[in-house]
């Protein structure tokens, strides 16, 4: 049995050059290719996986030249696993998904078996629900898991008004930390501003952007955005002022760590309409535009 996911691939000390090489050419076929071609989704494009780093693109290359039965799960926000020398179809199917479940509170579905490309677009935008009814929200434990009801974290809106994460309930909710002195944060920064064009476009005043400072002051956090041409990106004042702040305030007024609900930054929550944990990431993601159709599903359906 031959066993890979997003956690395992880290560590393993196999080399990837040809793997590399490999998805180079087939990266490239695909970029040569026809819309017509596109459109079918030839089942070696690597590159047509969705949400998904290099590593796993890499990944996907071992998993196309491994042995039958073999299968390749993904969740999103870009957890990936795949299982070969399987006894069976049904089988590696199971382990595959069941590999890539423990890695991820996101639900896990298949996208190839064998040398057949089986994922399901349509499915895919709606894996952040169910969504939770006001009813069950309003007993969820509170917390920074999927399913869980999150912190309500106080903070001051771009006019200086007290706010709270609770008073935008209604809105599906993307709370954002981050820092001008974190490089990946920075790096993801362009990202972020064509992210919140986009959903200006496609969702106005739908979704609520609640992106708070940590370890520095929101004044210093304005003088960068101004600095790089990034005053365009709204941004709230999280109440932290100085690097050696490690706290944020709950509005009960308590305080709270900020590595108990950030452990690296940039760290990113998704909420439903009700307030309810529905996506989390760690780090920067490359191109949020992906998610806008998971937006689109949670905008729709959350909040009933």
């Amino acid at each position: 049995m031959t066993a890979f996911s997003n956690a395992a691939f880290k560590s393993s000390t196999r080399s990837p050059g040809k793997s590399r090489a490999l998805a180079a050419a087939l990266l490239l076929a695909a970029f040569c290719s026809s819309p017509q071609s596109l459109a079918a989704v030839p089942v070696t494009d690597a590159s047509a996986i969705p949400q998904v780093g290099d590593k796993a693109r890499e990944g996907y290359i071992s998993y196309l030249y491994a042995n039958r039965h073999k299968a390749f799960a993904i969740a999103p926000g870009g957890t990936w696993s795949w299982r070969s020398d399987a006894a069976s179809p049904a089988e590696a199917e199971k382990l595959a998904l069941e590999s890539c479940q423990a890695e991820t509170r996101q639900k896990c579905v298949l996208y190839a078996l064998n040398d057949r490309r089986v994922f399901n677009d349509d499915k895919w935008p709606t894996l952040w629900g169910p969504y939770a009814s006001r009813e069950d929200a309003a007993t969820a434990p509170v917390g920074a898991r999927v399913g869980e009801r999150f912190y309500d974290i106080t903070f001051n809106d771009a006019s200086g008004t007290a706010r709270s994460i609770s008073d935008l309930r209604g809105k599906v909710t993307f709370v954002h930390f981050w820092g001008p002195w974190c490089s990946p944060c920075m790096r993801e920064f362009p990202e972020l501003r064509h992210f919140h064009q986009r959903l200006e476009e496609r969702m106005p005043g739908e979704v609520a952007l609640v992106l708070l400072q940590v370890r520095e002051s929101f004044e210093a956090s304005q003088r960068w955005l101004a600095e790089h041409d990034f005053a365009d990106v709204p941004i709230v004042d999280s109440g932290v002022t100085c690097a050696e702040q490690t706290t944020l305030t709950l509005a009960d007024g308590t305080d709270i760590e900020d590595r108990l609900i950030a452990r690296v930054f940039p760290t990113t929550y998704v909420l439903d309409r009700n307030g309810m944990v529905i996506f989390t990431h760690q780090g920067p993601v490359a191109d949020w535009r992906e998610y806008l159709p998971f937006f689109e599903h949670a905008v729709q359906h959350s909040g009933k």
